[in-house]
């Protein structure tokens, strides 16, 4: 897909690009630094470039296209015990419920297939405008977290996510279990850093990014020990609700790594799960929402310690909803 503008007045590259496409400042970015930007026919690659009236600008959007995946036995290997529900799926968009102990995109540390290899294994169309090792990824979930995902299709549709996913008008809200009650619902705004003493860690830092987050009381365990809570993202740092509940003196049941402690040794993952994503569909402009349903692990926990009638009765769109915009 190509796009020609005109310049009206002196104006940045990006800036200029800012005001004519849907993107964000990072995709517009890597169209640059990519050299998919061309001035006056001539291969722009610098983001400042200084741009003067009447001049022609050309943006080439690459089509969406299939690299090599890994070798497909490992592949089918690593991925056998992974269930990878599709949600939702038209030729733009696709939406998966994603198992937990599945990384989403490669990195140097991962050595097990990702979500990523497993669309290309099903040869679904994805856009190319993240990079190789992150096509169609929109956005992401950590490792050891389960639940919604959207993933882009083509690039139109990355571009028009990823508006949506800057300016907030995308989101998720997320269900977790967790050791001790809230005392009320609540905001949490503390920025969030690498921890220095352990790299594997993020922490609250006086210099970290900001990050906002909201939590919302849902159900009481039977014996008062637990409970189960929904958390919504105004920012998206990296393990976020994971440190702002620390912060709190408040760990999700299974988070070692984050300060869980107690006789609950047989749970191997911790019970984070991106509940319900509302999106705007980047094609049609239709409001959609999608709902991941609980993992086994989850549910047979909340059946076991939880009166079910209850948990059954807040765990929909509407009361979760409603539990953020009347109470905090």
């Amino acid at each position: 897909m190509d796009k020609n503008f005109i310049v009206n007045e002196e104006n940045r590259l990006d800036k200029f690009l800012a005001s004519q496409i849907d993107a964000s400042r990072n995709q517009i970015e890597q169209l640059i630094k990519k050299k998919y930007v061309k001035v006056d026919d001539k291969v722009v690659s610098k983001t400042s470039y200084k741009l003067k009236e009447n001049q022609s600008i050309d943006v080439h959007f690459p089509e969406a296209e299939l690299n090599p995946i890994k070798n497909e036995d490992f592949v089918k290997e690593s991925l056998k015990d992974k269930d990878i529900e599709i949600i939702y799926e038209d030729e733009h968009i696709l939406v998966v419920n994603k198992p937990y102990n599945l990384t989403v995109h490669d990195a140097p540390s991962v050595k097990d297939a990702t979500l990523v290899d497993w669309l290309k294994l099903k040869k679904i169309s994805l856009s190319t405008i993240s990079g190789e090792e992150r096509h169609g990824i929109v956005h992401r979930l950590d490792k050891g977290t389960s639940g919604v995902m959207v993933v882009a299709k083509s690039n139109e549709a990355h571009l028009g996510l990823s508006k949506q996913l800057e300016d907030k008008s995308m989101g998720r809200y997320y269900v977790a279990i967790v050791d001790m009650p809230l005392k009320e619902n609540v905001i949490i705004e503390k920025p969030i850093g690498r921890n220095q003493n352990n790299r594997l860690k993020m922490s609250i830092e006086v210099n970290g990014r900001n990050a906002k987050s909201a939590f919302s009381k849902i159900a009481l365990s039977d014996n008062e020990k637990f409970e189960l809570i929904a958390a919504k993202l105004y920012t998206g740092r990296t393990h976020q609700i994971r440190v702002h509940l620390s912060s709190m003196n408040r760990h999700i049941l299974g988070d070692n790594l984050y300060g869980f402690k107690g006789e609950l040794n047989k749970i191997n993952r911790f019970y984070l799960h991106a509940y319900y994503l509302y999106l705007t569909h980047p094609i049609t402009n239709k409001q959609m929402s999608f709902k991941a349903n609980l993992p086994k692990d989850i549910n047979e926990f909340l059946n076991k310690n939880f009166q079910k009638d209850n948990t059954d009765d807040k765990l929909n769109e509407s009361y979760i909803i409603n539990s953020f915009t009347t109470s905090i």
